[in-house]
């Protein structure tokens, strides 16, 4: 599913626009961000919207929390990250008021931690830092809205928060870049490393100390002009949302649909069973689940793959193979040869244990919990808490099917897990 995170809002949190709005404070594993998040839908698009320098603008662009706040918006499920920024331009061709589009960076910052890999040395892909798809849709919408935009521009990124020299004004246009700011690095970088797509929507305020015959930019004339195109900024992130909704993700979505059968009453009367063999056995269908889930995880914070007996051993068995990590089966009572450690659950028709090998996990290691469906979520809580009595951090809890008027999402969440599904078959 589509799950869009907004940095820097621009009014998006407007009650009257978002619909099942909600304030959510989050941690993370490298502490707060910047805001808490507001978290709502937009066209039936979920969102998450988290302000970059904190709700009244408090944080210096160097003191921003950057690894918590793209982490926050990972762990929130979000796909797509556009992040809205205000930028100086160095080119006449850029003028006030001008949306911009970028599709190269320059990172001039000295003092932020860049990476959230400080354990091991991993080199990400950055030729190509923002992502061009994003970037042809806002193009699109800006064409739409009639606004004045350019494109093809490289973005500079410097420490501050003093504004630049003129010198150093004059150095950056000699070195490529086109606008200028302070806040997009190591954003950006931060995102390609887990693998999101990322697109800055930048607003030219100023024209910094370019020209020796203008002002030099004032904060103030920042905030004013940012105050003036505040709703036409607005307008195309509503609009870029929309279009982003149909961009490939419903396909997706139906097509695994098509490949599930239903079976009525079984186990049980009452029951419509979600049959995901039929899934599995079409190669177009099982590589489809398999890509889906190695692009989501596929940055390589994951230590283990926990299985759940015995749809969860297929997928989790493909993907840890992917992702090159461990794997782990969950299974039931009595099924596994070595010493376990176990935990009762209940289904939605009766009562079972799952049990793993007490030396599967490792203290400290991060885990994801994989299963073919959820619908109650018995059966994951209780592999969430053999993960944990070994020490273990679950990640995510992932899964193909979800069964959303079973609240197993809303179980798992209660109890501080993220969530991940693929398909949701609604009222059934």
């Amino acid at each position: 599913m589509v799950k869009i995170g907004i940095i820097g809002g621009s009014g998006l949190d407007d009650p009257q626009l978002i619909q099942d709005y909600k304030e959510k404070d989050v941690d993370t594993p490298y502490g707060k961000p910047s805001s808490p998040l507001t978290c709502g839908k937009i066209h039936g698009v979920e969102v998450v919207i988290l302000a970059r320098h904190g709700k009244h603008h408090s944080i210096m662009p160097s003191k921003v929390n950057f690894k918590a706040n793209i982490w926050a918006l990972y762990q929130e499920g979000c796909t797509h990250i556009l992040a809205t920024t205000a930028v100086g331009s160095l080119k006449e061709e850029i003028k006030p008021g001008n949306l911009v589009f970028p599709s190269q960076l320059i990172d001039f910052t000295r003092l932020r931690e860049l990476t959230f890999f400080t354990d091991k040395v991993v080199h990400t892909p950055m030729a190509d830092p923002f992502d061009e798809k994003l970037r042809k849709t806002l193009i699109k919408c800006a064409e739409e809205l009639s606004l004045n935009y350019n494109k093809n521009v490289t973005l500079i990124t410097i420490e501050g928060p003093r504004f630049s020299t003129k010198a150093e004004s004059k150095m950056f246009r000699l070195w490529g870049a086109d606008i200028i700011n302070m806040s997009s690095c190591p954003e950006t970088a931060l995102a390609n490393e887990l693998a999101i797509p990322y697109q800055a929507i930048a607003m030219a305020t100023d024209y910094d100390c370019i020209f020796d015959d203008r002002p030099s930019v004032t904060f103030e004339e920042i905030l004013e002009t940012m105050s003036k195109n505040a709703e036409k900024v607005k307008q195309l992130l509503v609009l870029a949302i929309k279009k982003l909704k149909s961009s490939g993700t419903e396909a997706n979505e139906e097509m695994l649909k098509e490949k599930i059968r239903t079976i009525p009453d079984f186990p049980k009367a009452g029951i419509m069973f979600r049959d995901v063999t039929t899934l599995l056995k079409d190669p177009e269908g099982f590589n489809l689940v398999v890509e889906l889930l190695m692009d989501r995880y596929k940055a390589g914070r994951i230590d283990k793959i926990v299985g759940i007996e015995s749809r969860g051993f297929i997928i989790g068995g493909a993907l840890a193979h992917r992702l090159n990590v461990g794997f782990v089966p969950a299974r039931k009572k009595g099924k596994l040869p070595h010493k376990t450690i176990k935990a009762e659950y209940e289904l939605e028709y009766g009562k079972d244990v799952l049990e793993i090998h007490e030396d599967a996990i490792v203290a400290g290691e991060r885990v994801l919990i994989v299963d073919d469906l959820v619908a109650t979520a018995g059966t994951c809580l209780a592999a969430t808490t053999l993960v944990e009595q070994c020490g273990g951090k679950v990640v995510e809890c992932c899964f193909i099917i979800e069964l959303p008027a079973l609240k197993g999402r809303k179980r798992l969440e209660e109890k501080g897990y993220s969530v991940f599904s693929l398909v949701k078959f609604e009222g059934e």
